[in-house]
């Protein structure tokens, strides 16, 4: 037998269908703080409570991981392998309208025990979770259980992501039972932490919804939740199973989610392939318009890109934290609009006009690199700048980024472009002054 249940309303800090969010006074709390961006993590004891609003809008490179079709079925698909050590390594599959039986083979493959928990939201389940609960049950063997979360960042907190401990602990599943993702970043990265913490460890499986999941955060194994302080301040490295992506699910994927997942797209043109962006300069619009092979084509690099730098430093003791081009910033705007009210890439586009604008001030960018990336994140129709109504300001950026999770020794340290387009540095030995005076400039167009 399998069961489903639907319980996160029921836990604390989740909000009944029906109710309103509470409101919170940010501006006068935001004008409040006078925290320098270098400030050593131990002296900052100020909490920072977000704001709910509802969105208007509802240097080093490595050859390319070699990819190939999978003998094994009959749909055409890619498979992107990241290589780990101690014989971890995981296939990333590529595809699109694969039949039951090949999707049922190719999960059921990269299952070890009897026991199976399928986690989703309340918008993909009525879509998306009797397929795949079915498929993995296949003819037998498996018993398949589910939970169903709310839907969006704000939710993806500790005491939500309790809800799957708390079902998978009421199952009884054991160390053998693997956790499967079905849904966007939000319900990967809360499994996938889930997963790492439950008994100590058991096995995952992504298969990501979004763009954004697809291209970026259903691969490499960082798993974790939101603090009322930072974003993914609490978690864990663990590497899944398998990535299973298949696009057809982007059918139903809204515009907005599309879009914001095309800012992470960018991300690797910027950081480290100069040849893929621009290639997405020449075919944003297939993107937009969901062409079914360039979009494939925009994962499978993206997944190449992402695959090889998990393989050099999967801990990210440097190589890795380039992947977070904008996202200093970007995290600091999401956090300070209060979750929820960004989508994660919208925030990440404005974060990596940021930085480039950062770039510029110090001289590092070749002329014209800072236009050509805000010519393409506007034909991507993503955010450029902070909004009228943007309670962000220049104290509140320096406090959030104070906090970030590449802070060392209560230095902060960012990724910023230098030299051509494709290239890149982590670094904290940059001019403080260029960074205040962008952050200065762009809290400045709030009321401009």
């Amino acid at each position: 037998q399998s069961s489903t249940i639907q319980s996160s309303y029921n836990h604390p800090g989740c909000i009944q269908p029906g109710t309103s969010r509470p409101q919170n006074n940010s501006r006068k709390h935001q004008s409040s703080m006078k925290c320098a961006i270098l400030l050593p993590l131990l002296t900052l004891t100020t909490a920072f409570t977000p704001p709910r609003r509802p969105h208007p809008l509802q240097q080093t490179h490595l050859p390319m991981v070699s990819t190939s079709p999978t003998p094994t079925t009959a749909t055409p698909h890619d498979i992107v392998r990241v290589d780990l050590a101690d014989g971890r390594d995981y296939p990333i599959y590529i595809g699109s309208d694969f039949s039951d039986d090949e999707t049922s083979e190719m999960l059921r493959r990269h299952i070890r025990g009897k026991r199976v928990l399928i986690v989703t939201n309340e918008r993909i389940a009525p879509m998306y979770l009797k397929k795949y609960h079915d498929l993995i049950e296949g003819e037998g063997g498996i018993r398949v259980d589910s939970v169903i979360l709310p839907d969006g960042e704000e939710y993806k907190t500790f005491e939500v992501m309790s809800t799957i401990l708390d079902r998978a602990l009421e199952l009884g599943l054991d160390r053998k039972s693997t956790f499967v993702a079905l849904g966007g970043g939000v319900i990967g990265d809360m499994v996938g932490f889930a997963s790492a913490i439950y008994q100590r460890g058991v096995n995952f499986i992504q298969i990501p919804t979004t763009v954004m999941a697809m291209v970026d955060s259903s691969v490499g194994g960082k798993t974790g939740v939101n603090h009322p302080l930072g974003k993914n301040m609490i978690g864990a490295f663990h590497q899944p199973q398998c990535v299973f992506i298949d696009t057809s699910v982007l059918e139903t994927l809204p515009d907005r989610e599309l879009k914001s997942g095309l800012s992470e797209v960018v991300k690797y043109g910027l950081i480290r392939d100069a040849p893929f962006f621009e290639w997405q300069e020449e075919n944003m619009d297939k993107l937009l318009k969901r062409d079914a092979e360039a979009t494939r084509y925009a994962i499978k690099r993206s997944c190449e890109n992402k695959a090889e730098v998990v393989q050099a430093d999967e801990k990210e003791a440097g190589m890795r934290a380039t992947l977070n081009l904008g996202h200093t910033f970007g995290h600091a705007i999401e956090n300070g609009s209060g979750y929820g009210y960004w989508l994660h890439g919208e925030g990440v586009s404005i974060g990596t006009v940021m930085a480039a604008r950062m770039s510029e001030r110090m001289g590092w960018i070749e002329p014209g690199l800072r236009e050509r990336i805000v010519r393409i994140l506007e034909k991507a129709d993503l955010p450029v700048k902070l909004p009228n109504d943007s309670p962000m300001t220049v104290e509140t950026f320096n406090k959030l980024m104070s906090l970030d999770k590449k802070v060392a020794d209560g230095q902060l340290r960012l990724i910023l472009l230098k030299g051509e387009l494709g290239s890149c540095v982590f670094t904290g030995d940059f001019d403080v002054e260029a960074l205040q005076a962008t952050i200065e400039e762009f809290v400045k167009d709030i009321s401009a």
